[in-house]
């Protein structure tokens, strides 16, 4: 019985064993690199394993890049996985440029898929121009008729700037600005509309593409339509403030015009008030004259004769003004 466990336990140690060796000497890749030409050694993978490197994302791009006529040691590969870079997607992108003859170094591509760039893309994109599209550009001519412009943009990734410059954002921004500034300089739209080409070259030779991690091939001018009529918008606008304008200052002085008539008419009343309390004051003065003899009452008399003459002369002269011409 002693015996039967003592074998039981070393059959299970000596599978835990076989375990752990494929498991750090994952023998099929390194047969597949033996026999690819691309060889890595047992004491590679197994620190590789140490290293919490998977051995496949090392081995099967270094095939492929061998198979390719590429020289990338595995030192470099795991190098680059360390560093948090694409292992498989660099390789594949040195293997497209190499076929398509475009200049690509291990540091270079390294450097492009760190920075955070699709380095395969951006090869691929090298040999096959990325067309893009811009949204609706509105312009207004010189003559004051809106145009909306759609353009289509032709690019080329430019390897050599693709760490550092500016995206395709960057490129529509420029591109729309080179529109808005075309259309904004022509004298009249028909211009724009008999010739959507002349935006083209405009926009063209302005070198958009500086600083940004493409060449722009061509700019296409998609559609062009008309929108309304701003200049006649803008004069409406400005006739309509210059009405309001002048009502408010026209408001203004009718204002001032009633304020200054109560002034008059206030001041009329205060007047009319001081001729009447005056008017109260003769009498008083009458009867004081002729108590104390300034005045004899036949002058007084004289006095009243010539009021009421001057009275029936005034009421004589009313009375024509009254009856109007007769016919």
């Amino acid at each position: 019985m002693t015996d039967g466990v003592m074998l039981l336990v070393i059959g299970v140690a000596g599978l835990l064993a076989v375990g752990v060796f494929f498991y750090f000497v994952p023998v099929g890749l390194w047969v597949a690199a033996t026999f690819s030409g691309a060889g890595v050694s047992i004491g590679q993978l197994v620190a590789m394993r140490l290293r919490r490197v998977p051995p496949q994302l090392i081995v099967n791009p270094r095939i492929s890049a061998v198979k390719a006529g590429l020289d990338l040691s595995p030192h470099q590969l795991e190098a680059h996985y360390l560093a948090g870079g694409h292992v498989d997607r660099v390789v594949y992108a040195l293997i497209s440029a190499q076929k398509a003859g475009i200049t690509l170094g291990f540091e270079r591509a390294t450097a492009i898929d760190l920075a955070g760039r699709d380095v395969l893309e951006a090869v691929k994109m090298s040999v096959n121009p990325k067309v893009i599209q811009t949204p609706k550009v509105s312009a207004v001519a010189a003559d004051g008729i809106q145009l909306t412009a759609i353009a289509r943009i032709t690019l080329r990734a430019n390897i050599e700037r693709l760490v550092g410059g500016a995206g395709e954002e960057t490129i529509l921004a420029r591109v729309g600005e080179g529109i808005v500034t075309t259309i904004g300089s022509a004298t009249s739209h028909k211009s724009v509309l008999e010739n959507p080409d002349l935006i083209s070259r405009k926009v063209m030779e302005k070198g958009l593409d500086s600083g940004t991690a493409f060449e722009i091939l061509s700019i296409d001018i998609a559609d062009v339509d008309v929108g309304s009529n701003i200049g006649a918008k803008l004069q409406i606008d400005q006739a309509e403030a210059d009405k309001n304008i002048a009502q408010a200052m026209a408001e203004s002085r009718r204002a001032m015009a009633v304020a200054v008539e109560q002034e008059n008419k206030a001041r009329y009343h205060a007047m009319r008030a001081k001729l009447v309390e005056a008017e109260a004051e003769v009498p008083l003065a009458l009867a004081e004259a002729l108590r104390s003899g300034n005045i004899g009452y036949m002058d007084y008399l004289q006095m009243k004769n010539i009021e009421s003459d001057t009275d029936m002369r005034t009421r004589i002269s009313h009375l024509g003004e009254e009856d109007g011409p007769k016919t």
